[in-house]
């Protein structure tokens, strides 16, 4: 359970989370189980290149869109 004193409101994908202070948005992909480098993420209506997911910290309020690619035919 994260401690309230050091966790940061988010919206992900239009629900309420709560996330670790200091956590990068690859940090958070990677808890969700996703492989950043098969993600798509738009930060507070602005497209996140993939290159920089793990440079770029998370802060209260931020509104992510995360979707994952899956293969198929």
């Amino acid at each position: 359970m994260l401690n309230t004193a050091v966790a940061l409101s988010i919206i992900l994908n239009g629900e309420p989370h709560r996330v670790t202070a200091g956590m990068r948005i690859a940090d958070l992909v990677r808890e969700l189980g996703l492989n950043p480098k098969k993600v798509a993420v738009e930060r507070n209506l602005e497209i996140v290149p993939r290159s920089t997911l793990g440079d770029v910290f998370l802060e209260e309020g931020d509104q992510l869109e995360i979707v994952h690619f899956v293969g198929g035919g």
